[in-house]
């Protein structure tokens, strides 16, 4: 395994400062960033994705951010073949991938693949849908809390394509979902399955407080910055819905729900302050059970912490 070419994952919640220590790390490192970020491949959607801005993409370019439409569906499937030709680039032009993002899906299928996981299957999809029209999202997820607790924890209760995506595997093949992802792989069908060295790293902050008072301040932000009219742009575009994936995201969801009247402007920002925390103790969770990475508190010197490590790691 040590033979293999070197990848850095630099993971973290939201809010955590990965695109500055990405940004750090490359100033000092021979490496090109590739983005793990399932809301930061759309187009148009820069706000409120805290897409780097130009200046810092003109510095440091970032693969895999703005190839989609909103209007499209990408799976960790997707991400991860993207994934493995950007990093079989960079590492033929001689330097090292770096993977930074929160979306801790596509990191895990990246390295361990998602070949065990059934197909769709058409007949259990439409059994879920009627199962949806009878009991609502709420009772769909409340089955996933009995046959897959794992999965129904990381899984926001109104996520409904990963909910039903979740219950199809169980329906389909009898196992859950958290059981397949979190299958252990032998060396050598690990090898088979990603090619690399992978150096692990998250940011996991220890003040829960601290980092709440982070995602608020954000937020407000990006309200500051114009996310409410870079989500009215989307809207007024006639073709994209709230189902989409695009538009599930995180604070996309409450300001698309807010200008279409379903609650006013102080109910949307505390409902997008909530759910962006949400989302980070979900992260949170995931990152702490993660075997094999190098955990990292934020502090002033966090770059300087991580940079001692690679430089003994990448040897």
């Amino acid at each position: 395994m040590n033979s293999l070419p070197p990848a850095i994952f630099l993971m973290g919640p939201t809010a955590a400062g990965k695109t500055d220590l990405a940004l750090e790390l490359v100033r000092h490192l021979p490496c090109d960033i590739i983005s793990v970020d399932s809301a930061m491949i759309y187009r148009g959607m820069d706000i409120g994705t805290a897409k780097p801005s130009a200046a810092q993409l003109a510095a440091a370019p970032h693969r895999l951010i703005d190839i989609l439409d909103p209007a499209q569906a990408y799976s960790a499937a997707q991400f991860r073949q993207d994934a493995l030709r950007e990093m079989g680039q960079v590492t033929q032009a001689g330097r090292i991938p770096l993977l930074v993002g929160g979306t801790l899906l596509y990191f895990r299928a990246l390295q361990y693949g998602l070949s065990d996981l059934p197909a769709a299957d058409e007949t259990v999809r439409a059994q879920l849908e009627d199962e949806l029209q009878r009991n609502g999202l709420a009772g769909l997820h409340a089955r996933l809390a009995q046959v897959d607790p794992r999965a129904a924890a990381r899984i926001h209760p109104h996520d409904t394509q990963r909910i039903q995506r979740a219950l199809e595997v169980y329906d389909v093949g009898g196992v859950s979902l958290s059981d397949l992802v979190d299958a252990p792989q032998s060396s050598a069908s690990e090898a088979r399955l990603f090619p690399y060295r992978a150096v692990k790293i998250a940011v996991v902050p220890e003040d829960r407080v601290g980092l709440h008072h982070r995602i608020e301040s954000r937020f407000k932000a990006m309200l500051a910055q114009g996310l409410v009219a870079e989500v009215e742009r989307l809207r007024s575009r006639g073709d994209l819905h709230a189902g989409l994936p695009a538009l599930r995201a995180v604070g996309y969801r409450q300001v698309w729900g807010y200008l279409h009247g379903e609650m006013g402007y102080d109910e949307m920002v505390e409902r997008g302050i909530f759910a962006t925390r949400q989302f980070a103790k979900r992260q949170l969770t995931w990152l702490r059970s993660t075997q094999g990475t190098l955990k990292f508190d934020i502090s002033e010197n966090i770059s300087d912490k991580i940079l001692k490590h690679l430089v003994t790691a990448l040897i």
